[in-house]
This record gives structure tokens, C-alpha cells and sequence, in this order.
């Protein structure tokens, strides 16, 4: 065998090593196993990137001042932030990893319904919560990943945060990406607006940003205008937050793109899925946790509470009384 034709079986092989997992997915129907999709994406393929892109899409929820105002309220984003992190992470991993029907991810679910029937929320905040869930991820991944997703992928992690939104019994669920898209953009543009207790909020969760590494390497008021260069205009307005230069947007932006070249020329493909547990940032947990006592209860932040009132859902092991 001739050096050309040995280079180019071996660099065959680094390709089919690298897109396996592309490939794998590219024969689960999204729609019967979104699970595979959610799972997959997010341990293997692109697990610091997708929880980055969660990280800023639960921020993009404070510009919205009944969402902003009601996190304010709690004390949990402003007062205990590292552990409402961490909690937050925790309970949408168990779905992830155990899948719906598992009791650890039906325990998640029902630990979330709770929670969310303690205060007066809309079911609009909630969609559009989710809808920056499905979003955020999908754009963050074709601006900074080694590779773009496909369209069966796209639809595998839509029909997953249906299937989610399903669970919370949420109404009017859009059907397609493209329609989370549009209904994103236009909640954004009806009800982004600056609340002072809104932008305590996300001061909050930017100086806990600040403690992670590689971030804590850096001085605070680095990391925070690293951060206000991947922000987009609407978001920087809804928080009054300083404009960065067009300087700052590149040189951020273009070394978040050069860490996914680097990924896909260089690096080999993860085989041991990283969930939400298992990275550095969770900290409030050492001894470990259960899912079941993660969040909030009614003792610690009776706001806007809606009595006889919980979210129906299609979970049989839900208990309303758990949340009162």
C-alpha cells in the first residue's frame, strides 16, 4: 500500500470516528426517540457548548420583567444563586439522562411542576422560557461548534422540549423549530424591557459566571464585557447594558469559533457522556443529591402562590400536595 493510500484510510477513518455519532443519529426518528437526541447532543457532542447555550438562554428569560421580577422576588437568583444553579441544571439533566418514564426523570419533572405551582406564571413566560430552550442551542451551536446540526438533529431537540413542555402541561406548544423561532422573536420584541429587579437578576448570575473557570482566571470586569459581546442589541437594551465595541464582538466571537475548529481538526470524540453533575461549575452538592429536594418549597418563597391551583400534567406519580 502505497503512503498516499495509507494517509488517506487513516484520515478516513479520524472522519468516520469523529461523525459517528452524526451519523448514528442520522437513523433515530426524531420523533419517537427525542431522548437519543437530547442525550447525545448534549454529553457527546457538544456538552460545554449546549450548557453555555442554556446558561445565556435562562438569561435571556430575565429581560422579560413578570419573568425577571417574579426570580427577583424569590431571593433564589439574587441570594443563593450558586444553588438555584445547580438545582436548575440538575433537575433538567435527570430528563436527559434517565429519559421521561424513568422514575429519577419523572421525579425531575414532578420536583419542576411543583415549583412552578407555587406562583401566579403565565403560560406564555412559560412557552417562551421554553422556546429560548429550544432556540438558543441551536444557534449557539451554528455559530461557535465544530459542526452545524442537521435538520434531523434540529427536530430531535424541538421534539424534546415538546415533549418537555408536554410533561408541564403547557398549551399551544408550536410544532416546528421555525415556529419557536417566531414565537421567540415576537415575545422578545412585545416584552423585553428594563426592570431594575430584573437586571439584579442577571448582575446576580453574571458575577457567578465569574467564579467558574476558566472565567475566574480573569478579572470580573473581563468576563462581564466578554459577556456583553455575545449578547445581541435587544438583550443588552432590556438590562441597560453597555454596548460593546465591534472590536470586542469579533475577537470574542472569533475565539469561541477557533475553540470548535480546534475541536473538530484536533480532538477526539468524547465515548464517556459529561451530564450536568459531572461539571466543575456544580458545586452545592459534593455529598451528593436528591432529585426530590432540589429547588424550592413554599417554606422558603410563598410568592404569588395560586392556591388550589397546580399545573395539570400527564405525569400519574404527580402529587399537588407535595407543592403546598
Amino acid at each position: 500500500m502505497s503512503t498516499v493510500s495509507l494517509i488517506a484510510r487513516r484520515v478516513g477513518a479520524r472522519r468516520a470516528e469523529r461523525y459517528r455519532l452524526r451519523d448514528d443519529l442520522a437513523r433515530v426518528d426524531p420523533a419517537a426517540d427525542p431522548e437519543s437526541y437530547a442525550r447525545g447532543l448534549g454529553t457527546l457532542e457538544y456538552p460545554w457548548g449546549i450548557t453555555m447555550a442554556l446558561s445565556f438562554a435562562l438569561f435571556r428569560t430575565y429581560a422579560v420583567p413578570s419573568i425577571g421580577e417574579l426570580l427577583y422576588e424569590t431571593g433564589e437568583f439574587t441570594d443563593r444563586t450558586q444553588k438555584r444553579y445547580d438545582d436548575t441544571v440538575l433537575l433538567l439533566d435527570a430528563p436527559v439522562e434517565h429519559g421521561f418514564a424513568d422514575p429519577r426523570g419523572r421525579a425531575a419533572i414532578r420536583r419542576i411542576n411543583q415549583m412552578h405551582a407555587m406562583y401566579d406564571i403565565s403560560n406564555d413566560d412559560m412557552l417562551y422560557v421554553l422556546a429560548t430552550f429550544v432556540v438558543c442551542p441551536v444557534r449557539w451551536v451554528a455559530a461557535y461548534e465544530w459542526r452545524p446540526l442537521r435538520p434531523n438533529e434540529i427536530d430531535g431537540l424541538t421534539e424534546y422540549y415538546r415533549k418537555l413542555g408536554k410533561h408541564m402541561a403547557l398549551k399551544d406548544i408550536p410544532d416546528t423549530f421555525e415556529a419557536f423561532e417566531h414565537f421567540l422573536e415576537e415575545y422578545e420584541r412585545e416584552h423585553f424591557a428594563y426592570s431594575p429587579r430584573s437586571r439584579e437578576v442577571a448582575d446576580s448570575t453574571l458575577a457567578l459566571l465569574t467564579t467558574f473557570m476558566p472565567f475566574r482566571l480573569l478579572p470580573a470586569w473581563l468576563v462581564r464585557r466578554l459577556s456583553y459581546a455575545l449578547m445581541d442589541d435587544p438583550l443588552l437594551e432590556a438590562f441597560r447594558y453597555p454596548r460593546p465595541s465591534a472590536a470586542e464582538r469579533t475577537v470574542v466571537r472569533a475565539g469561541l469559533k477557533a475553540r470548535g475548529l480546534a475541536i473538530r481538526f484536533f480532538a477526539r470524540p468524547r465515548t464517556t457522556p459529561q451530564y450536568g453533575r459531572d461539571m466543575p461549575q456544580i458545586r452545592c452538592y459534593p455529598r451528593g443529591y436528591q432529585v426530590g429536594e432540589l429547588g424550592t418549597f413554599t417554606t422558603g418563597c410563598p410568592i404569588h402562590k395560586v392556591p388550589g391551583n397546580p399545573p395539570k400534567t400527564d405525569d400519574p406519580d404527580y402529587n399537588p400536595s407535595h407543592a403546598i
